[in-house]
């Protein structure tokens, strides 16, 4: 027992020791006294003193070297740029590996291995000998010689795989006797060729014993890479491979050597395939292949039917005494009991795996044990290279090895560089194949050398080449072996080891069985007239095929998923039992309120876990489909939700008042439950099987009714939510920020950290503004906080983003990794802040609320400055940039406002001081921000120190400059505006051209001196130079009337050609805007072209002043509305180069304008003179070319507002508007209750509203048809866009317009009289009246579109069916009325009075009443004549009725 505790301890210790070798000091001095440790345990657990001095000793040479290699790493770390400190450094870590691997050598069996690695290599040199002896005993004692060494050698390969997992005694004497046997093998089968004829047949059976030599050498290596790290990834795996390619080989070589033995070689070749495969059934907790669940139930099925027919033909040709038929069933059978035992053991494991309690394992980044064989093969073919007794086809054949193994390494690295997120991994992998491929290459040069000329010079070159690639491959190799890259096997639990045991068994049946009926088979060929062997025979095969019935059963019953479906079945059956039961005491009014828990935090569980609910659909969905080994984990996470789902429904359900709301989230919850049910249903039928075609359209289904209940409820839940000010959402939305700071390296940054740094003091700062309005609004108006809330939200998550690659880009690292936590902290406070705005808008009266908020939005102020202190930290030059950037661009704001009061004439000076006070202490500051602007742009290529300073001292002298040119202009007096606004406009060019220079100065911090970012510089510092004398220009003219005007005109030039430069460049404008702003922008040009023209030909300073200030603001809108407007999404490039082209030259002939206006000041000649209107006539035809530009932007669809025909579809359309809103207030009414009578047959009020709703259903189309009608029209070119006799289109527009305004007016006057008639409220008549006014509107509409319509036409055609449509349902609800008041006039019976006197007042009423009605006729008569008249003056010709 000791000793095997020793020897784990130690396995611990190297490999410990081997990863901390680049981790601290102190770790590394930790696991070396583990290491100590374990060596003493293990010298003390040996009985053999020459091993246990060897393992003290090896120890101590781990010792040794690793206090070397701390001492060498630290000198490497006091002078890192020290090449001899590095290579030392790397010479000693090389030792203490090589110490390492001495030191695992002499562990308890290790030895032994190598030992037998070392014998097995000495025996395989028999091999290389040109001639082989001749043999020395028969061919049947060879044959049968030959076959029980291969059966030992077979078993003890079997014994090797079995120790590797035992003691390291067990493994000493298994390796061992491996070794004896393979020598007894290799002699065996060097005999076996003695014996044939050929030598082509002796070539191949050399070369199979070869292969058997470099498979049994594998084999060891196996075994000894698991006995030293039993819990290697797929190291269990690759030994059973190992020992599989031992027995494959032995059966080549058999099968080469022994074909004339009957039936034995195919019997004996299928016996030890049977044995090699049976290591899958021992413990399958790692994947045997990638078969899918249902692939291995396939094969199952497929590899029986082979099995069976093959035991059918053993048996028959047996009998016959067909040998080579015999051979070739004992093959198939062979093969397919392989595939039945490969499938079982996938099956298995999946079947365990899938279990929920197992967990499922991942392949890792690289795989060790094939560095660990490429290292070993190519050592090998390294060896044989520079053998001086290796003939040039064994050289050949090395060099083959060696480039098809370090092919496959390089492949490896090249694959773990693109998978792994480690940067150092990342590099070393790439380093390393690049060494390796390089070292191949050098080799391969010699090799071929080597090949033209074996002189020994070539050899001693080969060797010498050797050796790098040996280092190489050896450290890759070391590297590769770390535990970080390896795979994580899947840990099986206890049930689901139970729930493979009835597959494992049933396929162990089977391989036994199989064999017996094997070896029974393989005496029955050479004898089969032997009647207890046929039953022996028949039996096994019953054994067998029962064997396979119980393996196809089990592996069907044991179908991962099947059990947790059926389990989450019965769950969520429950669960909607229960909700049910809580919906009907809600219905009663029972449900008890659950007081332990506030509405708020219910509501946010609910949230929650329908949230995780709707994320498992998709898993759910595509386990379903194709991952059975998934579905039982997904099913059983899906129901586990259900429970939690239905208290918290249930809670929040007995929170509420409302029974609607209440019942909403009843029924909500029971659909989400009962479309889970059908999902795990239609889950269970296609049971993660890709084949099952037929269930996945029913999966798929399932889901999307899944997800839109989860829709739903998740709807009801944000309503409920935004009532009750909850912000559970936007909390989210935050923590989901703070996450993505967390993870890996972010993809490959496009900006520079100077980008990123400006975007997030922009985010930062506005994070803060909010929350100091937030602090505001929680006294005054608490229901504005969510929308605050929210933008907190959005500035976060965008600071965040820009966070994360600011600390990815930030130098040093320490810089970085503060940014990060700084944002972090900073989130923490933003949903402090934002949870407690959710709890205030609850309970806006709540001061304690209200106290809590003041006091987070005080912290999330203090955390952004905290942020900002980070950032320039960071970069603290160019945070100053940003800063005195920010400022500056305050100045220019609140110099357009003093612009404003100036042109106003309301900026005056406060005393009595003159512009003379104020001249020398401008010029002063400008020339002291001359000196700011060029240590600016030294502080570029100097240290962030220096720029910060010289931003500072720019930013400060800018705002001092512009307060005493603030104070010369108000000393001018608001007498002189012109005057007042050209000093303003003088100092605002100045302060944007150092806007521009500190963006470009941030922009090129740091650059080298050829980099673009310093051209812009440079270009940035001129202009700025330039507008500062220019300043000073306009400063010393002031007082000057004979020139202010003309330094003021050229003060805007210059000013235009720097709008022009930033209106040509490729940069996008920050917003677009719409071809109406450009329109109404080049109004402008055109006024300030009349304006430069007039100034020119008087020459007075007055006028050019004015000119020169309305020209800079002409053009510099002009530009950035065409610029904006050019930029639009919907515009074609085609229309924007040409805006862009037309903008340009607008401005360039505008300049020309100035300046030849400029040039007539200082020579006003006539000729000059005539020269403005050429200019002008220039900048007209621009302006108007970008008008036309302007109304391309607009599309085929823009229209003059103004045109008739225009007006005249605009009011078809209106009318059809007003028609449709009708007619749905028609199919609101309904006929007026009244109770029904015996001899009722019909309903009037019925038949009215549907004719109705016919009427304005028709007319509807009617007007829709006739402004199609009108389209066709402009199309045929009979009405233009623009008229071209505007008096006649117009007036048949006029009159199409009255037509459909008629109409409308019409219809509606019907829907009211229908109202009015159902509701008992109006007679029979006005509604019979209405709709013939609807036929009459109607006839006049289809005049009017027939005045100049062509009769054939579609739309015409249309039209004509549409006003039978309006005339068909108008005779129709004029009979219904009309019937409807005939009957009425039925059922109205007179009651004649009996006596005389009452009978003639009787009559005496009738008759007043009936002279009343027909005075009322002829004055309704005379009324409506009078009407039409006044209507009929204004109509056009073609609609007056004696035209028609």
């Amino acid at each position: 027992m000791r000793c095997q505790i020793s020897y784990e301890t130690f396995v611990i210790g190297p490999n410990y020791v081997f990863v901390c070798i680049s981790c601290p000091a102190r770790e590394t001095a930790q696991a070396l006294r583990t290491l100590a440790q374990a060596a003493r345990g293990v010298a003390a657990s040996t009985t053999d003193p020459k091993a246990a001095a060897a393992m003290l000793d090896s120890a101590r040479d781990v010792m040794e070297g690793s206090a070397l290699l701390i001492h060498e790493a630290k000198q490497a770390l006091i002078s890192p740029g020290d090449a001899e400190s590095q290579q030392r450094l790397a010479q000693v870590a090389k030792a203490v590996s090589h110490s390492l691997n001495s030191c695992v050598n002499c562990l308890p069996g290790q030895k032994d291995v190598d030992m037998a690695l070392k014998s097995i290599g000495e025996a395989s040199k028999k091999l290389l000998i040109e001639t082989i002896p001749p043999a020395s005993k028969s061919f049947q004692e060879a044959q049968s010689e030959l076959n029980q060494t291969a059966a030992d050698l077979n078993q003890s390969a079997g014994e090797v795989v079995h120790a590797s997992r035992g003691s390291s005694s067990q493994l000493a004497l298994a390796s061992g006797k491996f070794s004896e046997d393979f020598d007894e093998f290799l002699d065996a089968g060097i005999e076996m060729a003695g014996h044939t004829q050929k030598k082509d047949d002796q070539v191949q059976v050399i070369g199979n014993l070869k292969n058997i030599s470099m498979a049994s050498s594998k084999l060891l290596l196996a075994a000894k890479s698991l006995s030293v790290d039993p819990a290697a990834a797929n190291a269990k795996n690759l030994l059973a491979a190992a020992a599989r390619s031992v027995t494959d080989s032995i059966n080549q070589l058999i099968t080469l050597c022994t074909q004339q033995a009957p039936g034995q070689n195919e019997c004996d070749n299928a016996l030890r395939e049977l044995e090699a495969v049976r290591g899958m059934l021992d413990n399958p907790n790692e994947p045997v292949s990638d078969l899918s669940y249902f692939d291995c139930i396939e094969s199952v099925m497929e590899n029986s039917k082979v099995l069976g027919e093959s035991m059918a033909g053993i048996s028959q040709n047996c009998k016959t005494g067909d040998v080579p038929a015999f051979g070739d069933c004992v093959g198939s059978a062979s093969k397919a009991l392989c595939g039945l035992t490969e499938a079982a053991g996938q099956a298995s494991f999946l079947v365990g795996v899938s279990d929920p309690n197992s967990q499922a394992g991942h392949q890792g980044l690289v795989d060790p044990i094939q560095f660990a064989k490429a290292n070993q093969a190519i050592q090998m073919a390294c060896q044989n290279l520079v053998d001086p007794d290796s003939s040039p086809s064994q050289v050949l054949s090395a060099a083959t090895i060696v480039a098809k193994h370090t092919s496959a390494l390089c492949n490896a690295c090249r694959l773990a560089s693109s998978k792994t997120s480690n940067p150092v991994a990342k590099r070393h992998f790439v380093q390393s194949a690049k060494e390796v491929a390089n070292s191949t290459a050098n080799l391969v040069k010699t090799i071929k050398a080597l090949d033209g000329d074996f002189s020994e010079e070539n050899r001693s070159k080969c060797r010498v080449a050797t050796a790098p690639l040996i280092e190489a491959v050896e450290n890759l190799t070391t590297f590769a072996s770390n535990p970080e890259f390896a795979s994580i096997p899947a840990k099986i639990s206890n049930e689901g080891f139970a729930a493979q045991e009835p597959i494992l068994q049933s396929a162990r049946s089977m391989l036994d069985s199989s064999t017996y009926l094997l070896k029974t088979a393989r005496s029955l060929v050479i004898n089969p007239k032997d009647p207890p062997t046929w039953s022996v025979l028949a039996g096994h095969s019953r054994t067998v095929s029962d064997s396979i019935k119980s393996l196809i059963t089990a592996i069907r019953d044991k179908a991962p998923g099947q059990r947790e479906c059926d389990s989450s079945i019965d769950n969520i059956n429950k669960c909607i039992r229960d909700l049910e039961q809580a919906s009907l005491a809600a219905v009663s009014q029972n449900l008890a309120s659950r007081d332990d828990i506030s509405l708020e935090a219910l509501q946010e569980q609910l949230t929650s876990t329908v949230q995780e609910i709707g994320h498992l659909i998709d898993p759910v969905s595509t386990a379903a489909r194709g991952e059975a080994s998934q579905l039982g984990h997904k099913v059983t996470q899906l129901a586990r939700y259900f429970e939690p789902l239905i208290k918290a429904s249930v809670g929040v359900t007995s929170k509420l008042r409302d029974h609607q709301q209440q019942m909403t989230f009843m029924d909500q919850t029971k659909t989400l439950a009962e479309s889970a049910l059908q999902m795990l249903y239609a889950a269970k039928e296609g049971g993660g099987n890709p084949k099952a075609s037929h269930t996945h359209d029913a999966i798929a289904e399932a889901a999307q009714l899944m997800k839109e209940a989860v829709d739903d409820i998740m709807l009801t839940l944000n309503e409920a939510a935004s009532e009750v000010g909850m912000v559970g959402g936007m909390v989210e939305s935050i923590a989901e920020a703070m996450a993505k700071l967390d993870e890996g390296t972010p993809p490959q940054p496009e900006g520079s950290f100077v980008d990123y740094q400006t975007s997030m003091v922009k985010h930062s700062k506005a994070i803060a503004v909010t929350a100091q309005e937030m602090m505001t609004k929680s006294v005054t108006c608490p229901d504005e906080l969510g929308g605050l809330a929210s933008q907190v939200t959005v500035d976060y998550s965008q600071l965040a983003v820009q966070g994360r690659l600011a600390a990815y880009t930030a130098e040093p690292e320490e810089i970085g990794f503060q940014i990060k936590t700084r944002v972090q902290e900073l989130g923490h406070g933003c949903i402090f802040l934002v949870q407690k705005a959710g709890a205030l808008q609850i309970t806006p009266s709540d001061g304690f609320t209200k106290r809590e908020l003041i006091e987070c939005a005080r912290a999330v102020t203090e955390k952004v400055s905290l942020v900002l202190s980070a950032l320039q930290a960071g970069n603290k030059g160019t945070q100053a940039c940003i800063t005195a950037a920010s400022a500056v661009s305050g100045i220019i704001a609140d110099l357009d406002t003093t612009i404003m009061f100036a042109s106003a004439g309301t900026l005056n000076a406060e005393n009595d001081e003159s512009f003379a006070d104020h001249r020398e202490n401008i010029l002063k500051t400008a020339k002291a921000l001359v000196e700011d602007t060029k240590m600016l742009v030294s502080g570029a290529a100097s240290g962030q120190d220096r720029l910060a300073q010289a931003a500072q001292s720019s930013a400060k002298t800018i705002t001092q400059l512009t307060d005493v040119v603030k104070l010369g202009a108000a000393s001018i007096g608001s007498d002189d505006p012109e005057t007042q606004v050209v000093l303003i406009n003088a100092i605002k060019d100045v302060a944007k051209a150092l806007a521009e220079l500190i963006s470009a100065t941030k922009c090129a911090a740091g650059k080298a001196a050829d980099d673009p970012s310093m051209y812009q510089l440079k270009s940035a510092a001129k202009v700025m130079v330039t507008n500062v004398t220019s300043l000073l220009k306009t400063v010393k003219a002031v007082e000057d009337e004979a020139t202010r005007g003309t330094r003021a005109l050229e003060a805007t030039i210059e000013c235009i050609k720097q709008e022009l430069a930033v209106f040509q460049s490729r940069d996008a404008p920050n917003k677009t805007t719409t071809p109406e702003e450009f329109i109404r922008m080049t109004k402008g040009i055109t006024m300030a072209t009349a304006k430069a023209v007039a100034a020119g030909n008087s020459a007075r300073q007055e006028d050019i002043i004015h000119t020169a200030n309305l020209s800079r603001k002409a053009i510099s809108d002009m530009l950035t509305t065409c610029k904006q407007a050019a930029y639009h999404p919907e515009v074609s490039e085609e229309v924007k180069n040409r805006a862009l082209m037309f903008g340009s030259e607008c401005t360039t002939g505008y300049i020309d304008l100035l300046e030849q206006v400029l040039l007539v000041l200082q020579k006003p000649t006539a000729d000059q003179k005539q020269h403005l209107a050429a200019r002008s006539k220039r900048v007209a035809g621009a302006v108007t070319e970008l008008i036309q530009t302007a109304e391309a932007m607009k599309g085929s669809e823009w229209v003059d507002p103004e045109d008739p025909t225009v007006i005249a579809e605009t009011e078809l359309l209106g009318a059809a508007a007003s028609i449709e809103a009708a007619a749905k207030k028609l199919e609101q009414l309904k006929p007026r209750a009244k109770p029904k009578q015996a001899d009722e047959t019909l309903n009037f009020e019925e038949q009215i509203l549907e004719a109705a709703k016919s009427i304005a259903a028709a007319t509807s189309a009617l007007v829709k048809s006739a402004s199609a009608a009108q389209r066709e029209l402009v199309a045929q070119g009979k009405v233009g866009l623009i008229p071209a006799n505007a008096v006649d289109d117009g007036q048949w527009s006029q009159g199409l317009i009255s037509a459909a305004r008629m109409v409308a007016a019409a219809t509606s006057n019907l829907c009211e009289a229908a109202n009015a008639s159902v509701q008992g409220h109006a007679s029979e008549e006005k509604l019979i009246s209405s709709a013939k006014q609807v036929a009459a509107s109607t006839a006049q509409l289809l005049v009017a579109c027939k005045v100049k319509a062509d009769q054939d036409s579609e739309a015409m055609r249309r039209l004509q069916i549409a006003g039978n449509a309006v005339k068909k349902a108008s005779d129709n609800l004029v009979r219904a009325a009309q019937k409807a008041a005939f009957d009425k006039a039925d059922e109205d019976n007179v009651v004649v009075k009996t006596k005389f006197v009452g009978g003639i007042a009787q009559i005496i009423a009738a008759q007043e009443e009936m002279l009343r009605k027909e005075r009322e006729l002829e004055e309704a008569r005379k009324k409506l004549a009078q009407i039409r008249q006044q209507q009929y003056k204004f109509l056009p010709s073609e609609l007056r009725e004696d035209n028609n």
